[in-house]
């Protein structure tokens, strides 16, 4: 980074970009070149931690699920039906409002405690399969809890079943943060991050410039390519070791 992120340089607010501001600057003067680089760690820090959030809850939910008796798994699998039906960006502005100050740690529970139900549904899925097998009847049997279970004799067989949306959860969980900074409900101007960035968006273009929008969209949207593909290349080589299988 050439300058401080941080740094307020008042005299050059809105600067085009050149030779000394190679993205230009925001309307409090800050290096937008600078801002990419410090930011987008803040935008992977909240992927990564609400993707974590999100796969944990749903890994342990759509085990307890798998292994219920019919009854129970039938109501916890509606209750997950009923919080996929309500658009998953509505759950976070509530949740969110009821937390109140926003961080990048509350942002990111936030968004990692309302992603988890389509993971949960595929866990339970293959759980289902899998809990009537030998070694995990004996493991009972020997005296196992749950958790050692789950992650000796459960999550080996449906982990790779699952890798590619977690994937997924990490680009979604930063296309959140994002969208919500963009609408002014998310991260304050004060923590940069690729969304509180676009946050100026509406003024950049009434005043026409052009630079504060193109420069951080087009690093999120090549991240979020990147990502994607990452995705889709773990989901072929999933496909093809079953295949070979």
């Amino acid at each position: 980074m050439p300058k401080d992120p941080l740094y307020m340089d008042l005299a050059n607010y809105s600067h085009r970009p050149d030779k000394e501001f190679w993205f230009g600057t925001d309307t409090m003067g800050r290096d937008l070149f600078s801002m990419l680089w410090y930011g987008g760690r803040i935008s992977l820090l909240i992927g990564f931690l609400a993707t974590a959030i999100s796969t944990l809850t749903a890994i342990i939910f759509g085990a307890v699920s798998g292994l219920a008796p019919g009854w129970l798994d039938m109501l916890l699998m509606r209750f997950t039906e009923i919080l996929l039906s309500v658009p998953n960006l509505l759950l976070v502005v509530l949740l969110q409002a009821v937390l109140g100050q926003v961080n990048v740690w509350s942002i990111s529970f936030v968004i990692g405690i309302t992603g988890w139900a389509s993971i949960a549904k595929v866990v339970r899925t293959e759980v289902r399969q899998i809990r009537g097998s030998e070694y995990v009847i004996a493991s009972k049997c020997m005296g196992a809890g749950f958790f050692h279970v789950l992650w000796n004799h459960l999550a080996p067989n449906f982990i790779s079943a699952i890798m590619f949306m977690v994937v997924m959860n990490v680009r979604s969980a930063i296309l959140s943060e994002s969208t919500l900074s963009f609408m002014g409900i998310g991260l304050p101007l004060d923590i940069i991050s690729w969304g509180s960035m676009l946050t100026l968006a509406d003024q950049a273009l009434l005043s026409g410039a052009w630079w504060m929008i193109v420069f951080p969209g087009v690093f999120l949207v090549a991240t979020l390519v990147c990502i994607t593909n990452l995705g889709s290349a773990l989901k072929r080589g999933v496909g093809g070791s079953e295949s070979n299988l």
